[in-house]
């Protein structure tokens, strides 16, 4: 006999999350048609779609390129310039081990001319060093924030990156080139902190940055002579340092801005690589001819 409750309706199934299986879910994906949790729904022109289908879709879309070569996106994380926070983040990691370690931390990275010569490090990791006093690195840090949000997007995170890395080694070299004698010279024996010298470098980043773009430059001419009559009439601060990075920083702008378009990625590579060259030529023929090699 046939059991009359085998032939009673049951009730369907309720769809599930493929991702959350113990989550129920009545809203379809419009692209692939599966359930979707909330927490997996993504809103879409029409509808929504499932997190799966945005990421698949974002992998098969064509890349889109700044003026400048960078991937437009590529620059940030969440809209969040990654470089800039970075840099920012390990120079205010430096800046406590120095409120901390009473001065040690601050003498193992410094730069000197006389102690460059013997530990080259010195020229890059004295710009994530500040003086004790916090307005020395709060001014610092705005300005690199203020530089670095506009200039990472636009040079994308590999470019920006290496910008910032020359600006601060140009800034110790152009310590070294402008210091003097060696054996008369104080300049070769005091000791030099700061970010300023690759602060400076993103300030003359911005000249052929905005110039490639058609945009005016009074306003970062203004800045860039406000600050740096600052360095000459204020004691205590390298001009030098700020000179340096200036140069190194516009140079190295100009070729990113006015690369060949199809040669973009290859200068990418080949401007830091022939900018550190060049720095480190002079760090070496300025110690040679001043007898310190």
């Amino acid at each position: 006999m046939n059991d009359p409750a085998a032939d009673e309706p049951t009730e369907a199934a309720a769809p599930v999350c493929p991702r959350h299986p113990d989550r129920v879910a009545y809203v379809r994906c419009q692209r692939c048609g599966r359930p979707a949790c909330p927490e997996c729904q993504r809103p879409a022109a029409v509808g929504v779609q499932c997190v799966d289908c945005v990421r698949e879709s974002k992998r098969a879309a064509p890349r889109v390129r700044t003026v400048f070569g960078g991937t437009a996106d590529s620059a940030a994380v969440n809209g969040r310039p990654v470089v800039t926070l970075t840099i920012i983040g390990l120079c205010v990691v430096s800046w406590l081990l120095q409120l901390v370690t009473s001065g040690a931390w601050t003498q193992a990275l410094w730069f000197w001319p006389w102690g460059g010569a013997v530990e080259p490090w010195r020229f890059l990791t004295a710009s994530f060093l500040h003086s004790t006093s916090p307005l020395h690195i709060l001014f610092n840090m705005y300005a690199l924030w203020i530089t670095g949000q506009f200039l990472e997007p636009l040079l994308g995170r590999v470019r920006f990156g290496m910008l910032c890395l020359l600006s601060a080694i140009g800034g110790s070299v152009g310590v070294l080139l402008l210091a003097g004698d060696p054996f008369t010279s104080a300049a070769w024996q005091t000791p030099v902190v700061g970010a300023s010298g690759m602060v400076f470098g993103l300030f003359g980043a911005m000249l052929p940055v905005m110039r490639r773009l058609g945009r005016s430059m009074g306003q970062v001419i203004v800045l860039l002579a406000v600050n740096g009559a600052i360095g000459f009439f204020v004691p205590g601060i390298s001009w030098q340092a700020h000179l340096g990075g200036l140069v190194t920083g516009a140079l190295v702008a100009t070729a990113f801005a006015y690369a060949p378009k199809e040669r973009r990625a290859a200068f990418a590579w080949v401007v830091p690589l022939v900018g550190m060259a060049l720095l480190i030529a002079l760090a070496v023929w300025r110690y040679s001819s001043a007898g310190v090699l």
